[in-house]
């Protein structure tokens, strides 16, 4: 897992006193009202990105609907802010928003390994009576499918993005019949697939045209 949370990303700056536009990364955005620090780090080609990644304390947030403003100790007028364009900000996991049961850090569920549970997969009722998790990655009948590359938001649940090992994509609804098991800790999610999806996304050339990192398969 993250040690650290992905909260935030400067888009712009705001007024004079070196304030700081960040659209939100976290369902919960008023959160910033809240957080005493930020952990900040320019974007790699920055001339000055190792001397201003550092943490930094929030003096002052507000929030409206996904934008938060902040003013942080040391960026005091537009000039300097302007440095801060494409920052991330992040928080310490033990500073995160306590969620609710089965739900996840979307930085927790990048590049986690997702497995498919075939048809010849042992049930759940079946592995229960074995010690260790429910769903093994190397059980007979559970196949790799490919890694999560992006988390979407899609109203009534999320999607995952998954980039298989020949780099095609394949989006997956988060839904409890869909979604059986998820183990942040060890980077695997078992899935079951609705009938006829995999088809949809994957009995074509869909890689091409289709942007995303190339994560390493495992």
């Amino acid at each position: 897992m993250l040690e650290n949370l992905l909260i935030g990303e400067v888009v712009s700056v705001h007024g004079i006193r070196g304030g700081l536009k960040v659209k939100a990364l976290t369902d919960y955005p008023e959160r910033f009202k809240n957080t005493a620090e930020v952990d900040v780090k320019l974007p790699s080609g920055s001339a000055r990105s190792k001397e201003l990644s550092h943490r930094y304390k929030v003096c002052y947030a507000s929030v409206a609907g996904n934008t938060a403003i902040l003013l942080l100790e040391g960026i005091d007028d537009r000039n300097t802010a302007e440095l801060y364009r494409g920052a991330t900000l992040s928080v310490p996991r033990e500073a995160a928003v306590a969620l609710p049961e089965d739900t996840y850090f979307i930085g927790d569920l990048v590049g986690s390994n997702v497995y498919e549970l075939t048809d010849n997969a042992a049930l759940p009722a079946e592995a229960d009576s074995k010690p260790g998790p429910v769903y093994e990655a190397h059980a007979p009948g559970v196949e790799l499918l490919g890694k999560v590359f992006e988390v979407i938001p899609t109203g009534s649940n999320d999607a995952y993005g998954v980039r298989t090992p020949d780099k095609q994509i394949i989006y997956i609804p988060a839904i409890a019949s869909v979604v059986r098991h998820v183990d942040v800790r060890r980077g695997e999610i078992f899935v079951k697939l609705l009938p006829g999806l995999k088809e949809v996304y994957l009995g074509g050339d869909t890689g091409s045209g289709v942007d995303g990192p190339d994560p390493d398969m495992q």
